[in-house]
């Protein structure tokens, strides 16, 4: 009997990890084979960052190490080989998985203790690997496989995915993993594998060669069930483009809404969606949402700016039909959330300022995410021709991996983050960096959208024009907003310096936040000193114009503004008395009049410890966009009406 051992490590959220779901199934399918069966004894994955050493004790007498490698365990990946490796020459290392270069000049000379490289689907080509490690042991004959020696031909892709059982129905998972006090499994799954879109920035795609095949609704469905039963509350899909299939789909909404609703698990079901997302999945995510295990859906833009989309090879959907979208999902009651990515070449400063804007007048697409634009392993877009084409830089930089647990995280991993391209420098990133963050945190987050809006319609000053007075004001005073400005400056600098994005501060929990969400929760947090710095800024920004607004006005739109945060109340019902009509000023275009009028709404988080009521606004609410109100969510009473012309000889 050979012994295999397997590694599959991953990172702690909170008190949830995930499965080694890829060495799961890895191991389900080659265990159907009666032969490999009964010579090898597959040991339990290695998973916990924190245990290196332990895994390594543990591998003296192993046969075998199966790796399977993603951009945040690849370090740590590599240390164990090396380690397993100086104690154990015999045995037999291979390296699997998305992080596994299909470049390899020089791989081997620069990690001599890796055997084999497999390329591509693993679970066929594992299979053919052990009946030879049981025979003459000569791998070259086998499609998909690269040693020092030899790189054979790609391997044809599983036609049939139904042929590859379920980790989770066989009970296999359960074999791979060591249980731990406090500490609760995550499922990766997949209802499909492959992608049909050819965007450089993105590995998924170039992997799968672009075709598309499905499992059987049999299995899936038994799958959730599963997970039902077990009590898995958190199922992480793994598909490039949920939706895609909408028929099917839909049938997998309602088996997760039915199982959900029966036994309150899962409790989250999160995916990447097709990324032509149309009124046509609204049916699957009703589904889901009436299962209560949908948060909200992803509408991936990346770039509003046509010649970084051309760049990158990604066909978007015009943004009025995008507009038309977000307000469809909305008047459906389905949050939605829009995805950007900072650094795409052909990109410049003014026409990311010009997306922003563009973005900013219209929020219905609920929750904005940015991101650095990483250069992925085996991704188009890391090939040397396009590379030098556009004149893309990039840093190896700590890997950023938000709302994960500071502990236990072991040897550090790394990504590559474009720093300039041909059209943008290193300097005009952080300009980028700077306006994402800013309207990430005072627009999208709730904290100025109406005064911009206020300002846009009553002065003609444009969103952009507002927050780059807002930065100049930053420079300047002495407010809670330059405090928050002398944080991110900083942070910016040693991002684009290669020291890593990860953010801690020890009063918003033990996680890495986003910048973005940390400097919210800061400002939010202190509401009174909010509001009187707001007033700061606005006379700042009223002098920097000539402009002459009544200041009873402006103090109502400001606690207007402030009234709509999600902020830490105790009460469940929030409400509040107004001079103006800015319900209907805002949501119906309606003339701005003195209107007395009581606003009231439930609010959607309660929760008294300051840690948790930031978990539950923006890290598990940010989605669904539960950290502030839409104004036409507010019930309305009008309490007095009264004419400018009366009030203003008052």
């Amino acid at each position: 009997m050979f012994n295999v051992i397997s590694s599959q490590f991953n990172y702690l959220y909170g008190d949830q990890i995930h499965f080694p779901y890829s060495i799961g199934r890895l191991v389900t399918y080659v265990k159907t084979n009666e032969e490999l069966s009964a010579n090898f004894d597959f040991k339990p994955t290695f998973i916990f960052r924190d245990k290196l050493e332990e895994y390594v004790e543990r591998s003296h007498d192993a046969d075998i190490l199966l790796c399977s490698c993603y951009v945040w365990n690849w370090e740590i990946t590599i240390e164990l080989a090396k380690k397993i490796k100086k104690i154990n020459p015999d045995c037999l290392i291979i390296f699997g998985g998305p992080q596994v270069p299909s470049r390899t000049a020089n791989f081997f000379d620069n990690h001599p203790y890796v055997d084999l490289l497999v390329h591509g689907e693993g679970e066929l080509i594992l299979e053919k690997v052990l009946l030879e490690y049981l025979n003459n042991k000569d791998f070259s004959k086998i499609d998909g496989v690269e040693s020092k020696e030899f790189k054979t031909k790609p391997n044809t892709r599983t036609k049939d995915l139904n042929k590859l059982p379920s980790p989770y129905l066989s009970n296999v998972i359960w074999d791979l993993v060591e249980k731990r006090e406090n500490i609760n499994f995550a499922a990766s799954w997949e209802t499909n594998r492959g992608c049909p879109y050819p965007c450089t920035f993105c590995d998924w795609g170039s992997l799968t060669n672009s075709g598309l095949t499905k499992w059987s609704d049999d299995q899936l469905f038994k799958e959730i069930e599963w997970f039902s039963k077990n009590k898995i509350g958190y199922i992480d899909c793994c598909d490039a483009n949920f939706g895609i299939f909408q028929e099917r789909d839909l049938r997998i909404a309602e088996k997760l809404r039915e199982v959900s609703l029966e036994n309150g698990y899962p409790e989250r079901f999160r995916v990447a969606w097709a990324k032509f997302s149309s009124e046509k999945i609204i049916p699957i995510a009703k589904k889901l949402q009436d299962g209560n295990v949908l948060k909200a859906v992803s509408l991936a833009l990346q770039s509003l700016d046509e010649t970084a989309l051309d760049t990158v090879k990604r066909a978007n959907i015009k943004f009025s039909k995008f507009s038309q979208l977000t307000d469809t999902f909305r008047k459906n009651g389905i949050p939605t959330y829009t995805e950007l990515i900072m650094g795409l070449p052909g990109e410049t400063v003014e026409s990311w300022k010009k997306g922003l804007e563009t973005l900013a007048s219209d929020m219905k697409g609920g929750s904005l995410y940015i991101y650095n634009c990483g250069v992925f392993e085996n991704a188009p877009m890391n090939t040397p021709a396009y590379l030098d084409f556009n004149k893309i830089k990039s840093i190896r930089s700590p890997i950023y991996l938000s709302h994960s647990s500071i502990h236990e995280r072991g040897i550090p991993e790394y990504e590559n983050i474009i720093v300039s391209s041909s059209s943008f420098t290193t300097e005009d990133l952080k300009k980028i960096y700077l306006y994402s963050w800013v309207i990430q945190v005072y627009h999208n987050f709730g904290i100025f959208e109406f005064l911009t809006k206020f300002y846009k319609k009553e002065n003609d000053i444009s969103i952009m024009q507002f927050y780059d007075a807002f930065l100049d004001f930053c420079k300047t005073s002495d407010t809670i907003f330059s405090h928050e400005y002398d944080i991110v400056i900083p942070y910016i600098e040693d991002g684009y310096a290669g020291k890593g994005w990860n953010h801690h501060d020890p009063a918003l929990g033990d996680i890495y936040w986003a910048i973005e969400e940390a400097s919210w929760l800061r400002l939010v947090l202190n509401k009174s000193r909010l509001i009187d710095d707001i007033k700061k800024f606005l006379n700042f920004l009223n002098e920097q114009n000539n402009l002459s607004i009544d200041e009873r006005l402006l103090e109502d739109l400001i606690n207007f503004q402030i009234f709509l945060l999600t902020t830490k109340i105790d009460s469940q019902t929030k409400s509040e008395n107004f001079r103006n009509n800015w319900k209907d000023y805002f949501v119906n275009e309606e003339k701005l009049e003195n209107k007395e009028t009581k606003y009231s709404y439930s609010n959607k988080i309660i929760e008294k410890d300051p840690v948790l009521w930031g978990f539950k606004t923006i890290w598990y609410g940010r989605q669904p966009g539960n950290y502030k109100l839409h104004p036409d969510e507010l019930e309305e009473e009008i309490i007095n009406r009264v004419s400018l012309s009366e009030s203003n000889k008052n």
